[in-house]
Formats: C-alpha cells, sequence, structure tokens
C-alpha cells in the first residue's frame, strides 16, 4: 500500500513539474513559415527586427498619408499569413498597421522561454517602429493573447488609443477555468491584464463576443470597471474566432480610429 502511494504521488508530481517546465504547449500554439515565404501585399513591408537569442518576422503597412500607426499584438496561434490577411479597414481608416509574429511563430526564430522575454520582444519591436510617428496619432491593440502585451505597452507609452479585442483578466484566471486542478501558483505566464488596464491614462476601447467560450465576456465587463476610462461593444452572436466577422466589430474600430 505504501509503495502504491509513493508511486501515485511520485506520477503527479512528475505531471506537475513537466506542465511547470512546459506551459508554452498549452498557452502558444505558432504555425512556422518557411524562410522563403514571400508575404505578397500592397503597401506592405517585411521587417527582420533581431533581438535576443532570435530574430522576428513583422509586417508593416504603410500608407502615403497616413494619421498613425496601430501597432497590433495578435493571438496565441497562427501566424501572420492569417492575421495580416486583410487590412481593409486600416486602410478605409487611413492608418499604418504593424504586426510582428512572435517567436517560432511564422518566420521568427527562436522559442518563447518566459513571459519577461515575450514582453521584452515586444518593447524592442515598439521602440523600432515608433520613432517614425512622432507628432501622429499612436493606437496599441491586443486580441485575445496580445491583450494582456498590449495593455502594458499602453500603460507604458501612453497612447491615443488602446483597442482590446477579446480580452482576459489574467491568464492565472483563465487557466483556472478550463485547469481546475492545475495548482495556479505554478503559473510562470501571469499576464496580468487587469493591473495594467488600471494604469493606462487613455481611452481603451473594449471588443468582446458574447458566446466567446474561450474567454468569456465577463472578463471585459471587469476589466471595464477597473480602467479609468473604457468603452465596451459586447458582440453578442460572436464567439472567439469569428469576432471580427461581424459588422459591429468593424464599425467599433473604425469609429474610435475616426475620432482620433
Amino acid at each position: 500500500m505504501f509503495l502504491a502511494v509513493v508511486i501515485v504521488v511520485g506520477v503527479f508530481a512528475a505531471l506537475i513539474a513537466a506542465i511547470y517546465w512546459h506551459q508554452e504547449l498549452l498557452i502558444f500554439h505558432p504555425v512556422r513559415l518557411a524562410a522563403d515565404f514571400v508575404f505578397d501585399q500592397p503597401d506592405v513591408v517585411e521587417l527582420a527586427i533581431t533581438t535576443d537569442g532570435a530574430v522576428l518576422s513583422a509586417l508593416h503597412l504603410r500608407l502615403p498619408q497616413s494619421k498613425g500607426i496601430v501597432f497590433y499584438l495578435h493571438g496565441n496561434a497562427s501566424n501572420l499569413s492569417e492575421w495580416f490577411a486583410d487590412t481593409s479597414l486600416y486602410r478605409q481608416s487611413n492608418f499604418d498597421l504593424f504586426m510582428l509574429d512572435y517567436r517560432g511563430y511564422g518566420k521568427s526564430t527562436g522559442r518563447i522561454r518566459s513571459e519577461a522575454q515575450l514582453r521584452s520582444d515586444v518593447a524592442l519591436a515598439w521602440q523600432r517602429i515608433a520613432p517614425q510617428y512622432q507628432g501622429r496619432c499612436k493606437v496599441i491593440f491586443g486580441r485575445s493573447l496580445g491583450s494582456a502585451l498590449a495593455a502594458r505597452l499602453a500603460a507604458e507609452i501612453r497612447p491615443d488609443l488602446t483597442i482590446l479585442v477579446s480580452a482576459y483578466w489574467s491568464m492565472t484566471e483563465l487557466g483556472r477555468m478550463h485547469f481546475p486542478l492545475w495548482p495556479s501558483a505554478l503559473m510562470r505566464y501571469r499576464l496580468e491584464t487587469y493591473r495594467d488596464v488600471a494604469c493606462i491614462d487613455g481611452p481603451v476601447l473594449l471588443v468582446h463576443g458574447g458566446r466567446d467560450a474561450l474567454i468569456p465576456f465577463a472578463h471585459s465587463v471587469r476589466l471595464q470597471a477597473v480602467a479609468r476610462c473604457a468603452q465596451l461593444v459586447g458582440i453578442a452572436a460572436a464567439a472567439h474566432n469569428d469576432v471580427e466577422d461581424f459588422a459591429e466589430y468593424r464599425k467599433a474600430i473604425s469609429e474610435s480610429l475616426a475620432k482620433l
């Protein structure tokens, strides 16, 4: 009996250790692209941003007389070939669009190893692009996974507008929801959106699908409550992956950009 208990405890401890050191497999779902993959879009420049131990792939839509820049941090799956596929909303609003693939996504090399590393890469990408937009409008945009990264950056640089789509309160809370037996204290990627949203000085636009089963609508409701100046647009029929397909989404984004 004692031996059986020891074996069970040992297996459980090994499982916990494996999950602790390999949380990236649960959170990040990159799809790689070949190094010679060509992004073929008009007015779009491909950039390579060298950071500590990796080269990040990024795309930059540059319009002739744009009002400013939308710095977009995408979700946890796929790559720029899908996230950057439709730029019509930003073209119509006369905003440049910048988006990077995180480590291991698309043509970006390396792999994500910590929250600090991920945030450092985002900050470096912003520093690379920001000097081109002095005196023009700056918008920080975070979608799903990217919402926590966007909130931190916005709290630090004070953009003209912050847009968070399908945002979550914290990764710890999401983990508790989807993996109730997982000890929250062992979460290495805490990604506490709520802490940074509360520190954003400028306007915040929250957009969230009412049928989102991955990140419930209630997360954005709570984020609005702690924000200093936030508008929440709920799209009742939208789920997590189709929120961009709704006219209400495009209307909310375009109207917010038009006010700048």
